[in-house]
């Protein structure tokens, strides 16, 4: 915002029991901007248990409190508490996926927009620099919040009908309809969503029309090929612009190139009530460099999807060298340079030649059990751009750490990245993410079969013998996914038994708000599989505190403590022969 002409002041986890924190810099001229922070503040505030986390890695000493429960909502009625009529506008990954009706797994309900909860004026979607710099020239021209229309990447509401774009409800086919991309926000056919009364309530009929929308909704995610949605809410209807355009190259290196400060604020210099200071988080970011944004494995439990979307937006090698010469000016760097990623390391451009122009296929996807014919399987640029990176001065080495796509890395014929990964980039382990060990579970994730991560790991293994390395795999599995019940959770426990590992740390399946799996949860269903009688596949789900225990006890089986609920896992799943076997 400055950048482009303007002033911002900056209120960071204000008290907001006080609304005088909200008056500090007195009346903005255009409005408020309100985001939850980096993490949905439930997400944020409990675990995938519901049990209230110890602390907050995006707060003052990593003390927990600083944020409210649904933060959007507190903090806009303190605003609305100390200034009548002023402009607010929401935006962040709170903002984000909750922008149409949505399961909130806390309450444990379908909830409406967060537009309309938090009686905000208008939502912005996605990574926001497109959007934000449109809404703030309208704002200066005088254009109320609420009466904004047509930016992409925006979500609107309006009482009137007549406001509308022409529209086809989502059961009906678009006929005689000439699509055009990118799809403009008001030449393409607007889609009507079922309304929240018919997807709210606990019942089956509800749930099925809560999966048909999610379909829709996700099946809409692209700025090419994305139609405006519109769902009818109570006497309302909430309006999804499509998608913001994905950044260019050089859009993306001039945002990363700003004069950013890369480092917490002079505020929390001082001691937080734990006697800490800093934030917890800047230690996990501040030598890294964020190489790319997006992601097409749209892994089913993950949201990237609904936020940044499929399409692969990459920094040149240029900016990226330019950062880390910044990076190795900085006292406290040690020669490491801690990633070179985004939400998938070795994604750094789209997945097929077609998606340039037409996006992102709603109905296909790229990579999961049956990976597209047409995915690009190619690493060499990145291969450069690492080599680029360790030769720096300066540099002693460059890991990578925020992901590896395994079953793309093993699709890729050449084996160059393969090799240089495990002989310059990894720092004693890999950590990846098989998830599970049931081809049933895994389809459900949209995961590659086991089977290829059993070969991964095996040439994982090989090239660090011939390299004269004792580096190790660390894999992360997910208990409790829908489709997985008490069975599956014991081939995953007999697979760790014949391994030999036995994971520290188990990730209890969270659902968490604009994922698919998500939606499973709530409804049973899998929208991505209609059947034959055009109905959506059941899915088995663990629901319950106890459940989710044991099947994370069968994961940890090795445990003294797990031990009862181990043995009463295998007696209810019919397999005391398993006993022994597990608890010897």
């Amino acid at each position: 915002m400055e950048a482009n002409g303007y002033t911002v002041a900056i209120l960071p986890q204000p008290d907001w029991k006080n609304v005088e924190e909200f008056r500090k810099f007195g009346r903005p001229r255009l409005g408020f901007l309100v985001s939850a922070g980096a993490m949905d503040s439930m997400v944020s505030n409990y675990t995938a248990n519901n049990k209230p986390r110890s602390e907050d890695v995006y707060a003052h000493g990593g003390v927990a409190g600083h944020r409210p429960d649904r933060a959007l909502i507190t903090y806009i009625s303190k605003i609305r508490e100390a200034y009548k009529g002023v402009n607010i506008l929401i935006g962040g990954i709170e903002a984000s996926l909750r922008r149409t009706s949505h399961y909130d797994y806390w309450s444990n309900t379908v909830r409406r927009s967060i537009l309309l909860d938090s009686k905000a004026d208008l939502l912005m979607y996605g990574m926001g620099e497109h959007s934000i710099l449109e809404i703030a020239a309208k704002l200066r021209e005088g254009i109320p919040a609420k009466a904004i229309r047509g930016v992409r990447g925006t979500v609107w509401y309006t009482s009137k009908q007549d406001e509308l774009p022409n529209y086809r409800r989502w059961d009906e086919k678009i006929v005689g309809q000439k699509m055009s991309f990118p799809c403009s926000t008001r030449e393409s056919v607007a889609i009507m969503l079922p309304s929240f009364a018919e997807i709210s309530k606990n019942t089956p009929e509800c749930k099925r029309l809560f999966a048909e929308s999610y379909l829709v909704q996700e099946q809409n995610t692209d700025a090419i090929n994305g139609h405006i949605l519109i769902e009818p809410v109570d006497a309302r209807f909430i309006v999804q612009e499509p998608a913001a355009l994905p950044l260019t190259t050089q859009e993306f290196d001039a945002i990363y190139e700003l004069p950013f400060t890369r480092r917490w604020h002079p505020m929390y210099d001082a001691p937080a009530e734990n006697g800490k200071t800093g934030i917890p988080a800047l230690s996990e970011v501040q030598f890294s460099l964020v190489s790319s944004r997006g992601c097409f494995g749209a892994c089913s439990f993950c949201a990237i999807t609904f936020h940044q979307g499929r399409r692969i937006q990459a920094r040149s090698h240029e900016s990226l060298i330019k950062e880390a010469k910044v990076i190795t000016e900085n006292p406290d760097f040690k020669g490491y340079i801690h990633d070179v990623g985004g939400p998938t390391a070795n994604f750094r451009h789209d997945a097929c030649k077609f998606q340039k122009e037409r996006g992102a296929c709603p109905n296909k996807d790229c990579m999961g059990t049956n990976p597209c014919k047409n995915v690009n399987v190619d690493h060499t640029e990145y291969v450069e751009l690492l080599r680029k990176l360790r030769s720096l001065p300066k540099v002693k080495k460059v890991f990578i750490r925020s992901g590896i796509r395994f079953d793309y890395l093993m699709m890729d014929e050449d084996k160059s990245f393969f090799k240089e990964l495990i002989e310059h980039h990894i720092s004693g382990q890999l950590k990846v993410a098989p998830e599970h060990v049931s081809n049933k579970v895994l389809r459900l994730m949209r995961k590659s079969n086991h089977e290829l991560y059993e070969k991964f790991a095996a040439e994982y293994a090989d090239w660090n013998k011939r390299l004269g390395k004792k580096q190790y795999l660390v894999p992360y599995y997910i208990c409790s996914h829908p489709g997985a019940g008490l069975a599956e959770a014991i081939e995953v426990a007999l697979y760790l038994k014949k391994t030999g590992f036995v994971p520290d740390q188990v990730q209890d399946f969270y659902p968490t708000p604009g994922s698919l799996s998500t939606c499973m949860y709530w409804t049973g269903l899998n929208p991505r599989n209609r059947l034959e009688n055009g109905e959506f596949e059941e899915v088995y789900v663990a629901r319950g505190a106890h459940e989710r225990r044991l099947q994370r006890a069968l994961l940890q089986f090795n445990r003294r403590e797990n031990a009862p609920l181990v043995k009463e896992a295998l007696e209810k799943a019919g397999r005391r022969d398993l006993i022994k076997v597990l608890l010897k």
